[in-house]
């Protein structure tokens, strides 16, 4: 992910990151706002919001103190997307109906999707399913 926190991010980030060490769990958002002397919950909330979606923060659920700090660091971030179990299935899916589809034809459109998606699988971190897949792909060759 190219996109970096801003510096208000990052001193958000921070003062959480040493909240959750010291108290064992995240702060709320208006001590956040009072720590850091933002005017408004809602300023922390836009904050907290860009700092989810660059994957640097997560809420385990809508409580209150669910924050949690994935990584302070950007690439590490970049890398650490989750991807939902309903997601990897359906790409596993997809990749095993190709490989059914090539061995029935082969053929160079079916290989070169059976790349994309296997490739896809490398993206997104799911280390696992790629090698597997991967393997079964050199077979092919």
């Amino acid at each position: 992910m190219a996109e970096r926190s801003t510096k208000r991010q990052k001193e958000l980030l921070e003062y959480v990151d040493a909240f959750i060490q010291e108290h064992g769990y995240g702060p709320s958002y208006r001590e956040i706002m009072n720590a850091i002397g933002y005017k408004s919950v809602s300023t922390v909330a836009i904050h907290i919001d860009g700092l989810i979606q660059k994957g640097f923060l997560r809420k385990t659920d809508n409580s209150a103190r669910s924050l949690e700090v994935v990584t302070t660091n950007a690439t590490t971030a970049a890398q650490s997307k989750t991807v939902s179990p309903a997601k990897e299935k359906w790409l596993v899916d997809a990749i095993n109906d190709r490989f059914a589809i090539y061995d029935q034809t082969p053929n160079q459109m079916t290989l070169d999707e059976l790349y994309v998606l296997i490739g896809t699988l490398k993206i997104l971190g799911l280390d696992g399913a790629h090698e597997s897949t991967k393997a079964r792909l050199a077979k092919l060759r």
